[in-house]
């Protein structure tokens, strides 16, 4: 059974920083590509920064040059530095991750969410 468990959301005053993690738990797991995405209330859940296993990076044109996406393959963890936080990145931020499972299917699997809420 495969389970992505997130952390690192919380409450900062804008300008300040965060930092989330999601790490990957299970036997026989093979991680492809991972990402976050997050959904503000009363929106549609949207990327945000994508990696993929051999390190390339992409992100959503309104956190370009204030977050950044990074991976510890060892570990199986994504992490999410966020920086200059403005009030409109308050929302739930999920990670996912595209896993092999002992060398047969692959499917998406999602975190729980965590929240952050940025103060103006």
């Amino acid at each position: 059974q495969v389970h992505l468990v997130e952390s690192g959301g919380g409450l900062v005053q804008a300008g300040g920083s965060l930092r989330l993690s999601c790490a990957a738990s299970g036997s026989g797991l093979r991680i492809g590509a991972m990402g976050w995405y997050r959904q503000a209330p009363g929106k549609q859940r949207e990327l945000v920064a994508l990696i993929t296993s051999g390190g390339s990076t992409n992100y959503a044109d309104s956190v370009k040059g204030r977050f950044t996406i990074s991976r510890d393959n060892a570990k199986k963890t994504v992490y999410l530095q966020m920086n200059n936080l403005k009030p409109e990145d308050t929302a739930v931020y999920y990670c996912n991750a595209e896993i092999t499972l002992y060398g047969l299917a692959t499917n998406v699997y999602w975190g729980q969410g965590t929240q952050v809420t940025v103060s103006s």
